[in-house]
This record gives C-alpha cells, structure tokens and sequence, in this order.
C-alpha cells in the first residue's frame, strides 16, 4: 500500500498532532535563527504551498469529534498560523540576491506610479488638485528609490545600503502620507480611484521596504523606524489587502492565499519594527 495514502486514510491519523510537531519544529528553527533562504524563494514558496494543501487536506479527512467541538475549525486556523510563521524563512537570502529582488520589483513600481500621474485627469475637477497635491513627489521619489536599488545591486556595500534605506523609508512616508491626503476627498467615486492608485504603489514600497529590512542590522532598522513619522496604524483604515495580494501573487507567481498571509506578516513585522 501506498504509504502516503495510508496516512491519508488511517483513522487514527491526528491532523491537529501533526500540525503541533511542525509549528514546534518551525519554532526551534524560528528560536535558532535558521533560515531556509538558501533553498531558493520559489522552492520555499511551494514547500510552504504544498505543506499547507497536505494538511488542509488531511484536516478535511480527519474524523469529526463526537463531542461536537470546533477542534477541526481551530486546527484549520493553526495551518495559516503556520505558514505565517514560515514565511520569513524564505528570506534568509544573501545582500545581492534581495537587492535583485527589489530591482525585480522597479518595473511594477514605475507602472504603479504612472497610473498614479494619469488618474488625476480622470478625477472630478475639485477633487483633482488634492490628489495631485498628495502625489506630487511620486515620481522623483520613485526614480531616486529605483536608482539606489541599482546602485546596491552593483554595489552591495554599507554606505549604499544606507542609501537605499534612506531612500525607501522616505517614499513609504510620502505615499502614508498620501494615503491620508486621500481621504480627505468627499466623492465616494474620486476616491476609491484615489485609493487604489495610490494604493498600488504602497504595495510595491512595503515590499521594497521589507526586502531592504531584511537585511539590515537591528541598529539601521530601529533608525529606519525613528524616520517614520506616520505609521502604519494611521493609514491602515484606507489600505486594500486584496489588491496587495494580488499583486504580491502575479509578481511571484504564487497562490493569493499565500500572497495574503505575506501581506499580513509584512504588515505585522512593520508594525513590530516601529514603521
């Protein structure tokens, strides 16, 4: 017999066991600081992938409990816990390979930010001078941040990382900023295309903005905090995850419930950092 098939059919197979032992083992890893970054984002992005089909598979098998609790619901909740929590492994990557991973990222910002420079023509005649008010830096600060992402890439040195935080912590308080400047536009219409404008480009910058944390001492990203002066508890009301999530799967050719568990430890870990 097939053995996985006979895990998958046994009756006394535990999926909530199962799912204990590998949260520990991904919390001893987690405690240690060991990282899985070496295998490559994309094997990481289908391990993970693939580990949480396995179990939510073999949650929809497990026998119901008799005494009617919710163990199954609970044990389903616990495996998106889990992938939360092994996410960060696929960033364990070297200073060259993640300065490729935000230089792969500048195509979609320029993208993101030339939607921005076009909407204000779509935009009601006394709603557009505010939002062009609000995103009026996008385009230097998307060169600027684009330039330096290059420059470490070719030049992956502290005084260039430096750059480069300086550079992505000061557009992620504009495009806040811009967020907030947003809702101060009374027509439901003007603004929901306002949001998701700007939105695409708060996307593509919390990306940037992780990637460049990651490699970043304690001491530089505590630094990159103290920048950042609008946080990211004020502009959350006005955030779309969704949209976040999509764009997170198309760029890296993944399931949208895995992009959405990455926007959502993306956001989690720039709130714990102080941004």
């Amino acid at each position: 017999m097939n053995p996985i098939s006979n895990i998958w059919n046994h009756p006394k197979t535990s999926a909530t066991g199962l799912l204990i032992g590998v949260i520990t083992i991904a919390s001893v890893f987690s405690q240690q600081g060991i990282t899985l970054g070496t295998a490559g984002s994309g094997t990481m992005v289908t391990l993970v992938s693939g580990l949480a089909t396995a179990l939510l598979g073999l949650l929809a098998r497990d026998p119901a409990p008799s005494n009617g609790n919710s163990t199954n619901s609970t044990a389903k909740l616990g495996v998106w816990a889990l992938i939360a929590l092994l996410l960060p492994f696929t960033a364990g990557c070297s200073g060259t390979s993640v300065a490729q991973n935000i230089v792969n990222w500048t195509p979609t910002l320029q993208s993101a930010v030339a939607t921005v420079d076009s909407t204000a023509t779509l935009l009601d005649p006394l709603d557009a001078p505010i939002f062009t008010a609000a995103t009026v830096g996008f385009d230097a600060a998307s060169n600027l941040l684009v330039a330096q992402a290059k420059a470490y890439l070719a030049n992956p040195t502290a005084p260039v990382l430096q750059q480069l935080q300086t550079a992505v912590v000061a557009f992620q308080q504009q495009v806040n900023a811009s967020l907030l400047q947003a809702a101060r536009i009374s027509n439901p219409a003007s603004q929901q295309q306002v949001l998701n404008a700007i939105n695409a480009v708060a996307t593509v910058v919390s990306a940037m903005l992780a990637l460049v944390t990651s490699i970043s001492s304690k001491a530089a990203v505590a630094r990159m905090a103290s920048q950042s002066t609008i946080k990211l508890a004020s502009v959350r009301p006005y955030m779309n995850e969704g949209k976040a999530a999509a764009m997170v799967a198309v760029h890296y050719g993944e399931p949208v419930n895995l992009a959405a568990m990455q926007v959502a430890q993306l956001e989690v870990s720039a709130a714990h950092a102080g941004f």
